[in-house]
């Protein structure tokens, strides 16, 4: 029996965090007596500002290394599928990838900036087969059938009726937007499965399969991702049936409801100032030039109080013009695919026209 080094890939769970799946490195070992698990995907807990560096972009995970048996319990547990690739190396490539995995797991080495998107769980052993491998990787991108952007891609994973799939595309920037190359696409565990199963490596000057075998080693159905049970766009629905009921009665009694507007200018506002807080003040590398900005508009927050008053200063008029302008701009933001934005918003990009409409006409009597 001789040593195997394996791309270990598991289906989504139930959290937020396991929604794309995993990808980690098996490395086994008869003689030596060796079974492990080499798993990028740990958060480092042990940093005392975890969480304020977590905010800040600034996501310290590290590579972990522990007995594989452990890793397939915990995902017997969870009811999720694993598939194993044993790749088709050299001894000395096996040998150079067990001890790259070993200097990397010292304390000194594990620990890494986690992004999402561009270095995490799935992309880390993209990049060390490459390394490893070098000039006699033969890296083919026909696993790629149709041009997605990360945005896409996320959404296929998420169900975009979900809160957690709304929170991101709102904190988000239109960097998700672009269309995502072959390697991109690796992001997500399920592509490096599906690449490594296409690609070849050169052995003694012939062009040989990457991956030696496929074994599923846990056979359960694929999680579905679901739309959660109080979903953000019957909420978001309600809520705008609701205030476009407020204004109808408005128009009919030639009064303003106060209070709706503070609510919408204040959860706008403060919406806004998450997005420039995600954009100016982190290292989050998707987060800049977020045209979320066109709805949730930061100085809302500050208009929500003059909205308070029976007689809003005169210029609130003029800038209720402005924000009506910015959502004019948003469908052709969409269209364009300069930015997606997720469909549960719609219902309150209908309200806030309507209720930008009618303050610029009664603001400007």
């Amino acid at each position: 029996k001789f040593s195997q080094i394996s791309i270990i890939t598991s289906g989504p769970g139930e959290e937020l965090y396991e929604k794309f799946g995993h990808t980690a490195i098996r490395v086994k070992d008869p003689v030596l007596q060796l079974d492990l698990l080499y798993n990028y995907g740990i958060f480092d807990f042990d940093d005392p500002k975890f969480y304020v560096n977590f905010t800040k972009g600034f996501m310290k995970y590290k590579l972990a290394r522990y007995p594989f048996h452990l890793s397939l319990k915990s995902a017997q547990q969870d009811e999720r599928w694993v598939k194993e690739q044993i790749l088709n190396l050299t001894q000395q490539q096996k040998n150079e990838f067990f001890q790259f995995l070993e200097t990397n797991v010292l304390p000194e080495n594990a620990s890494y900036f986690y992004d999402p998107y561009f270095d995490n769980c799935a992309t880390r052993p993209r990049d060390i087969i490459q390394k490893i491998t070098g000039d006699n990787l033969v890296f083919k991108d026909d696993f790629v059938k149709e041009n997605l952007s990360l945005r896409q891609l996320m959404n296929k994973e998420i169900n975009p009726n979900t809160w957690g799939s709304l929170g991101i595309n709102i904190a988000l920037g239109s960097k998700l937007d672009k269309i995502a190359t072959p390697s991109e696409y690796l992001y997500l565990p399920d592509y490096v499965f599906t690449a490594l199963n296409v690609s070849k490596i050169i052995k003694n000057e012939k062009e040989e399969d990457l991956v030696l075998k496929t074994n599923t080693l846990l056979d359960f159905n694929e999680k579905e991702s679901k739309s959660d049970a109080i979903s953000p766009f019957l909420a978001i629905l309600l809520f705008s049936l609701f205030g476009l009921f407020i204004t109808y009665k408005d128009i009919k009694n030639s009064k303003r409801s106060r209070w709706i507007d503070f609510v919408l200018f204040f959860t706008t506002g403060t919406l806004g100032l998450l997005i420039v807080f995600l954009w100016f003040f982190t290292n989050h590398s998707t987060a800049p030039n977020n045209f979320n900005f066109l709805w949730a508009f930061a100085p809302n927050i500050i208009v929500a109080f003059s909205l308070l008053k029976k007689e809003p200063p005169i210029w609130v008029y003029k800038y209720c013009l402005v924000l009506l302008f910015f959502l004019i701009i948003i469908p052709f933001v969409w269209l364009t695919k300069v930015q997606l934005y997720t469909y549960p918003t719609i219902p309150l990009f209908i309200l806030l026209g309507v209720r930008y409409w009618y303050l610029q006409k009664t603001l400007n009597r």
